[in-house]
């Protein structure tokens, strides 16, 4: 049932209080640290398809930093958490689809211009479309919003007015210092391992067992970050992850090779004849490899499945997202709504101009893409339309779903998986599938999906960070202004930090880079996946037989997840976690799935104690995990800036004992991401 204003609780700074909030140091700190939170969710992303909000490490780095400021507001601050945010939900909606147009070869890398009009375009249309359902979704509807509120606890440790004197403040200080010290322990380890050569980053085995018959892959990677990842979506979907994996390397790789070997050997280069006693080491790894790359192909087709599915399931969602914003939109042509400074939203009419604006821009993007197609003027004028309709819809959905499970958790991939297949679908009946509709079609559905998958990104993130306002009591409009900074400063360095880690690691494909670090690739399984659909739906083939096992395990899956649902489990069987697993090595997933267990450790362990002493625990344990992540992920772009330069790395080679000395430093980092929520309140 709807709650009336008066009935919410108060927030931290009163509607009458005028203090600072838009400042030119929150402006340019916001810019700031968005670019560089892009810069590291686009590496982590990458490499294990997931990402997770950045607004609680914003949050607490704006803090620390602000500190150095004489005074600073809490309002401040809040400001810099929306704009630094911006920058990594901006970034997923990238990731998730511009480089399957590298990929595919339509680009030949990752083109500065196209690229920053898709995220800026994207950006402000997620913004845009938000606007009117501020006010349904959080003052009306009360959605939790539990990452907009995790982030608002955070910034009230930093109080109001900063006082040097204050515990409020030495609280603020010190989750900045461990955030800081997390931080330095990913980045040393990532320095330690890509660029000396000291630590192994992957551990693996291939083993041929009864005679060759049964064939094991099995590997580690050795990274800190993901830990930090598995910590903070938590043991169920860090188990998910992992059963992926394990489907599709421990299960698949074997039976793969046992009912499939002639043909596995010709694809991997190695004549079928041969007697499987006379191959070499290097000779099985490479069975094994083919093996696997066979049965990710059962994650792309869970992932078709689940996108689907996770559509489906939001239909209710999408119409009540829909007629709220209607119905907020007819209040505010009412004067419904109080026009106190905590309620003043962007103005309609504004919305409606930067909509009208963006219908030129938009046509000229696919007009673009479309090259010299010779009906491009309709299509593009079709590609249009379907931007505004898909992605009003879509960051509607974005924003109610992140109402109730939060950013991090937010089904964007599935989202993009249907723009995908609807939008391919109706270009392939307008432009058919023959000669250059068979290469521009394709190319301009993953334009439109860059626009709607980013836009989507930032509706979730826009109404997370609105959410942690109204708590703290900023001013909507400013807020909204705010993450249009975000989204503008990190559109222009995101085409340079994707060229720059394709370069030097390669981007679901090696790198064409001769000189790029070996054996570094970035999954991007979502790329992959928007590539595999586009180009299937327009002639180019898709081998059917895995994809339609992983049709098979999806449904089996969801009827798991009604069951548990009906249970009233917490346990439950989300597709696209076990599919982006099968799609993963299986070597990601392994740390993954022991930081979801140090969480639910942790999270065992405080569940005797008061819920202030359980919510410093969780948010210094989300802040050290968090700063594993950043930490790692930001080297890993300095590493890429180093090779670029030119410095060979990494330095040692073949050094021998750098497989045990990774999993050592492996273990300390276990150990000290359990340890450390554990001493939150003792500094």
């Amino acid at each position: 049932m709807a709650a009336t204003a008066e009935h919410l609780p108060p927030p931290v700074v009163a509607a009458e209080r005028s203090i600072a909030e838009l400042t030119i140091k929150a402006l340019i700190l916001g810019a700031l640290l968005s670019m560089v939170l892009a810069a590291a969710n686009a590496y982590i992303g990458l490499l294990v398809g997931l990402t997770v909000s950045a607004s609680i490490p914003a949050a607490a780095a704006s803090m620390g930093i602000l500190r150095l400021f004489r005074r600073s507001t809490i309002l401040e601050n809040n400001m810099v958490q929306t704009a630094a945010s911006a920058g990594e939900s901006l970034v997923a909606g990238i990731i998730f689809t511009i480089p399957a147009l590298v990929m595919m070869k339509a680009w030949a890398g990752y083109e500065y211009g196209p690229m920053v009009a898709i995220a800026i375009l994207g950006g402000i249309l997620g913004v845009a479309f938000t606007v009117p359902l501020r006010r349904a979704l959080i003052v009306e509807a009360r959605l939790a919003f539990p990452e907009g509120q995790a982030t608002a606890e955070v910034l009230k440790t930093g109080g109001i007015e900063r006082n040097p004197d204050s515990v409020a403040n030495a609280v603020a200080d010190t989750g900045f210092r461990r955030l800081l010290q997390a931080a330095g322990i990913g980045a040393a380890f990532k320095f330690v391992e890509s660029a000396v050569g000291l630590l192994a980053g992957n551990v693996a085995t291939t083993q041929s067992w009864l005679a060759g018959k049964y064939l094991f892959l099995g590997n580690i990677n050795i990274s800190p970050a993901l830990i930090g990842v598995g910590y903070i979506v938590g043991l169920n979907i860090a188990m998910l992850v992992f059963i992926g994996g394990a489907i599709g390397t421990l299960i698949g790789v074997p039976l793969n090779w046992a009912l499939n070997h002639d043909a596995i050997m010709t694809a991997a280069g190695i004549d079928p004849s041969i007697n499987w006693s006379e191959l070499s080491n290097s000779q099985w790894g490479a069975l094994a490899g083919q093996s696997w790359q066979d049965c990710r192909r059962i994650g792309v087709g869970a992932m078709m499945v689940g996108g689907l599915w996770s559509l489906v399931s939001l239909a209710r969602p999408l119409v009540d997202g829909v007629r709220s914003s209607m119905q907020a939109f007819k209040d505010s042509r009412a004067g419904g709504a109080a026009a106190i400074r905590t309620e003043l939203d962007t103005p309609i009419n504004y919305v409606f101009i930067i909509v009208l604006i963006s219908i030129v821009p938009l046509f000229l993007i696919f007009n673009f893409a479309l090259e010299d197609y010779p009906n491009k003027i309709f299509i593009s004028i079709v590609m249009t339309v379907l931007m505004l309709v898909f992605g009003f819809v879509f960051s509607s959905v974005a924003g109610y779903m992140a109402g109730l499970v939060g950013s991090s958790n937010n089904p964007i991939s599935g989202v993009t998986i249907a723009t995908v297949i609807v939008s391919a679908l109706i270009l392939l009946q307008l432009m058919g599938n023959d000669g250059m509709a068979a290469t521009l079609g394709p190319i301009a559905v993953m334009y439109l999906a860059g626009l709607i998958c980013s836009a989507a990104a930032i509706a979730g993130d826009n109404m997370q960070d609105l959410k942690c306002g109204h708590v703290v009591g900023a001013t909507p409009w400013r807020q909204q202004l705010f993450q249009i900074v975000g989204v503008l400063a990190a559109a222009i360095v995101i085409p340079l930090i994707l060229q720059l880690l394709d370069n030097q690691y390669g981007i679901g494909r090696p790198s064409p880079n001769p000189n790029a670090i070996p054996n570094s690739v970035l999954a991007a399984p979502q790329a992959g996946l928007m590539m595999a659909l586009a180009g299937g739906i327009f002639g180019a083939g898709i081998k059917w037989n895995f994809i339609i096992m992983g049709f098979i395990l999806a449904v089996a899956l969801i009827v798991l997840d009604k069951i548990q649902e009906k249970r009233g489990s917490g346990f439950r069987f989300p597709v696209l976690a076990v599919a982006v697993g099968i799609y993963l090595p299986l070597g990601l997933s392994v740390p993954i799935l022991i930081g979801g267990v140090i969480a639910w450790r942790v999270k065992q362990r405080s569940s005797r104690l008061d819920k202030k002493q359980r919510t410093q625990r969780e948010g210094l344990g989300l802040l050290v995990a968090s700063g594993l992540i950043t930490g790692e992920a930001l080297m890993g772009v300095l590493v890429a800036l180093l090779a670029g330069a030119g410095v060979a790395l990494p330095l040692l080679t073949n050094f021998g004992l750098a497989p045990t000395l990774a999993l050592l430093g492996l273990a300390a980092v276990i150990v000290y991401q359990y340890r450390m929520p554990l001493t939150a309140g003792k500094d």
